[in-house]
C-alpha cells in the first residue's frame, strides 16, 4: 500500500535520524578508542544527544522495514574500507547527507526541528576539520588554485558565500583597521562559512585570533611575527603563509618552513599602497625555483590572468576582482574554470 504524503514524510525523518546516529556513533569510537580525543568523543555524543531529541515516538512509529526498497540496495564502495580515513570520511559523509536531508524534510514537519539539523549540519563540518588531520590541510592548500584575500566591505559575508558558492577552496581574512572585537565576530563567521563550503580559512597576521576562531591557518606579511613563532604557537598542523616580493624573500620563506607563499605584488594595487610592482620577472623566477605552493597575487583579474598564467603562475589570489565584482559567484566561476582548464585540475 502506497504511504500518504504524511507517513512518507515521517518515515525519511526516521530513517534518516537512524542513519545520522549511527554514523557519528561510528566516528565517537574511533575518537574516543583510535584517539583518545575527550573532547572530539564529547562533541559527537553531544550530537547524537540531540538527534535523538527530535526522534519522537510518532516518526519511530511510521518505520516499516520489511516494506522499505531501500533495504535491499547496496554497493560494492561500501563493502571495504581502504584505511581508516576512508572510514571516517565515509561516515562523515553520511551523517552530512542525513542531515541535510532532515533539515529539508522536517520543513514540513516543524521549522524548529529543520534550524536545529541545519546548525548540527555545520558543527559536522567543523568535526569533519578537526579530524582530517595535517596531510589533509596541505592537501586542500595544494590543490586550491584560487584565494580570496577579503577587503572590507558592507556585503562582506554576502560576497565571500557567494564565491564560495562559486567554487572558492581558499579565503584569508585581511582586516587591518577595525577593533578586535569586530575582527573576532567576523573571522569566526567567516569560518563557520568557509567550513560549510569545505573551504580552508586563513587569518591575515594575527595569530591569536587565528587560535582564538580556530582558524585552519594565518598568512604573515614581512613584518610579521617569524615563522618559527607562529609554529610553535600555532602547532604543526595548521598552515602558515608569507607574502614576499623578491627571491631572497622567497628564499628564507622556504627555509623557515612556510607552507606556502605569496608573490607580487605582480602589478600595482592600492591594496598595498607605496608598494613597487615586482612584475612578471618574479613570477618566472617563483616558477623556475619555487618547490611550494606559491600564489601570484596583486591586481590579478580576468583581465591580466592571461599573463600571469602564461609567466608560469598556477595559482593566484585575488582581492578586487571578487569583492568588487558585479556579481562575485560568476566572477569566481570564470576564474576558477580558466586555471582549471589551464591546467586540467
Amino acid at each position: 500500500m502506497t504511504p500518504t504524503p504524511q507517513q512518507a514524510i515521517y518515515r525519511i525523518l526516521d530513517a534518516n535520524l537512524d542513519r545520522a546516529r549511527e554514523g557519528l556513533r561510528i566516528i565517537e569510537e574511533w575518537c574516543r578508542f583510535g584517539l583518545n580525543d575527550a573532547q572530539l568523543t564529547q562533541d559527537c555524543k553531544a550530537l547524537r544527544q540531540e538527534l535523538g531529541q527530535w526522534h519522537s515516538p510518532e516518526l519511530r512509529a511510521a518505520r516499516n522495514t520489511p516494506s522499505d526498497p531501500g533495504t535491499a540496495l547496496t554497493h560494492p564502495q561500501e563493502e571495504t574500507r581502504a584505511d581508516i580515513q576512508d572510514l571516517l570520511h565515509a561516515n562523515l559523509s553520511r551523517v552530512q547527507e542525513a542531515l541535510r536531508v532532515l533539515e529539508e524534510y522536517a520543513k514540513l514537519y516543524q521549522t524548529e526541528m529543520a534550524a536545529a539539523c541545519k546548525q548540527m549540519r555545520y558543527r559536522v563540518y567543523t568535526l569533519e576539520s578537526n579530524l582530517s588531520g595535517d596531510d589533509d590541510l596541505r592537501q586542500r592548500l595544494e590543490a586550491a588554485a584560487l584565494y580570496l584575500v577579503t577587503a572590507p566591505s558592507q556585503q562582506l559575508f554576502a560576497i565571500v558565500e557567494a564565491a564560495l558558492q562559486g567554487g572558492l577552496k581558499l579565503v584569508q581574512y585581511r582586516e587591518k583597521d577595525a577593533d578586535d572585537q569586530i575582527r573576532l565576530a567576523q573571522a569566526q563567521k567567516l569560518r563557520d562559512l568557509c567550513h560549510q563550503y569545505g573551504a580552508l580559512f586563513i587569518l591575515n597576521d594575527r595569530i591569536d585570533l587565528a587560535l582564538a576562531v580556530n582558524a585552519d591557518g594565518v598568512h604573515l606579511g614581512q613584518q610579521d611575527a617569524p615563522i618559527a613563532v607562529a609554529r610553535a604557537l600555532l602547532g604543526p598542523g595548521r598552515i602558515i603563509g608569507r607574502s614576499t616580493h623578491n627571491p631572497g624573500e622567497m628564499e628564507r620563506a622556504i627555509a623557515e618552513g612556510a607552507d606556502y607563499i605569496g608573490v607580487g605584488p605582480v602589478y600595482e594595487t592600492p591594496t598595498k599602497p607605496g608598494r613597487t610592482a615586482v612584475g612578471l620577472d618574479y613570477v618566472r623566477h617563483a616558477a623556475r625555483n619555487c618547490p611550494i605552493p606559491w600564489y601570484a597575487i596583486g591586481s590579478i583579474d580576468l583581465e591580466t590572468l592571461g599573463d600571469v598564467i602564461q609567466a608560469g603562475a598556477r595559482r593566484v589570489a585575488v582581492v578586487r576582482a571578487i569583492m568588487q565584482a558585479q556579481d562575485p559567484l560568476v566572477t569566481t566561476q570564470h576564474l576558477t574554470t580558466y586555471l582549471e582548464r589551464m591546467y586540467g585540475r
